[in-house]
């Protein structure tokens, strides 16, 4: 089948991708020159595990072109895919206005290619407020007396296991109003769901639906957990204990429920602020959702209140090392970012931050040039002049953070002090080792509390 990915963003590039490597032809367009060049060079313009790979052989193999120039890749196309941004405006609503572009252009390419050419399915698959579609569908159709076909079809996309989600899907979602729409989507979808995994069809209105409470569901659950890892603290239980225990419950699971320092990149915090949004444009205020996003930023202050117990609020002079940058592991992805937040409050209390992580430093330097950038996790506790680090933050969990040299930690840190967003280690061990050690929802580890209260968190 031909196919159309407009934009090269995440969703685009992986969707056309993962399309034309089961046998489809696929264009991906773009109004970036810039982005246009680096694609057909083979180069991604985003960081995801296999996406480069893919886009090369695709490419090399015909299958997978680039281009900036509309009408061929309308031309081109049987179903037209609408994969660009939706960003947030300032009171949680998506931006629609580059959606609503694309329908405009893709009204204008029916009326240019004529009656002649076969109708055309749109599909939006950018992450949309319900009755979006819709309004893309009423667009086209005010511009064109030609027929084409609209459907909803929301990603489900991990970032970092981008390219297994899509070739091997829990399910696949598909909004449609004619049975034209439903074959197509069917038959796109087919390779991919051979080991019995539903595709579901349904109105469009539902699918649109199905993503931000698919969304809103995970996010609430990191949000809770992380709830419960405070009220751990408090009462001095250990939330590694509590979530085993409430995990064992099969209608609980396990999945979303790990306490840290919360959501971030481009999906939890946009949809769920979206859902706020919807609720309050019809009079009816989304209080769990609110509630679940409230949480989520307080969990940042939360946890920085731990460094201030250490240190005070001023922490001049004082060296702050971080192990990770991008909001999770296998990705670049600094968007709402956790680690940005607290490096964000380190620098204002007048801190010298120095930070390493495997592939987002290239974002960090653009969003946050006051931040130094180390060569290796090792290399961010020394510093420039080799005088070591007074805490270690670990904000991201790569798992070459996971079984680091402690040895070499100590050597280049002496404060032997680390405040573990994300419950890497054993407090046991970090205990015998001498560590003063503090982490989510369990209590701090400090041998040397007696001789220097100033370790004493109070939270």
């Amino acid at each position: 089948m031909k196919l159309t990915m407009v934009g090269t963003g995440y969703v685009g590039l992986v969707t056309g991708a993962c399309f034309a490597e089961t046998g489809n032809h696929v264009v991906c367009l773009d109004v970036d020159q810039r982005k246009i060049e680096m694609l057909r060079r083979g180069e991604s313009p985003i960081y995801e595990p296999g996406l480069s790979e893919m886009i090369v052989r695709n490419a090399s193999a015909g299958r997978l072109t680039f281009t900036t120039d509309k009408l061929e890749a309308y031309r081109h196309a049987d179903v037209v895919f609408i994969c660009v941004g939706t960003p947030s405006d300032e009171d949680g609503s998506a931006d629609l206005q580059y959606v609503l572009k694309v329908a405009s252009d893709i009204a204008d390419a029916i009326n240019t290619l004529g009656a002649g050419a076969r109708p055309k399915t749109v599909v939006v698959k950018s992450t949309v407020p319900v009755g979006t579609s819709h309004k893309v569908r009423d667009l086209i159709a005010s511009k064109t007396k030609h027929a084409f076909h609209i459907a909803d079809n929301p990603e489900f996309l991990k970032e970092g296991d981008a390219i297994n989600d899509f070739m091997k899907p829990d399910r696949v979602v598909c909004g449609v109003e004619s049975e034209h729409a439903s074959q197509v989507m069917r038959e796109l979808y087919e390779p991919f769901v051979r080991q019995g995994n539903p595709i579901f069809v349904m109105d469009v209105r539902s699918a649109e639906m199905v993503k931000y409470a698919s969304n809103a569901m995970l996010a609430c659950k990191i949000s809770f957990i992380n709830e419960m890892a405070n009220l751990c603290e408090k009462y001095g239980a250990n939330i590694t204990s509590v979530r085993e225990g409430m995990c064992a419950d099969k209608r609980i699971g396990n999945q979303f429920l790990y306490p840290g320092l919360g959501y971030g990149g481009s999906c939890f915090p946009k949809d769920t602020l979206a859902v706020v949004s919807m609720g309050r444009e019809i009079g009816f205020e989304c209080e769990l959702n609110a509630a679940v996003h409230r949480v989520n930023q307080a969990q940042r202050r939360h946890f920085w209140s731990k460094i201030e117990g250490v240190f005070g609020r001023n922490l001049a002079g004082k060296r702050i090392a971080f192990w990770g940058v991008a909001f999770k592991p296998r990705t670049d992805d600094i968007r709402e970012a956790p680690s940005i937040t607290l490096m964000r409050m380190a620098v204002a209390a007048g801190a010298k931050v120095r930070a390493f992580d495997p592939v987002a430093l290239e974002n960090l330097s653009r969003e946050f040039p006051e931040v130094e950038c180390a060569s290796d996790m090792y290399d961010a506790l020394k510093g420039p002049d080799n005088k070591g680090a007074d805490a270690l933050v670990i904000a991201t969990e790569w798992n070459e953070f996971r079984a680091p040299d402690l040895d070499r930690v100590e050597a280049l840190m002496p404060s032997k002090l680390i405040f573990d967003g994300r419950n890497l280690y054993k407090c046991q061990s970090m205990e015998a080792r001498g560590f003063a050690y503090y982490s989510v929802g369990r209590a701090p580890v400090n041998p040397r509390a007696a001789a220097a209260p100033r370790h004493v968190v109070t939270v």
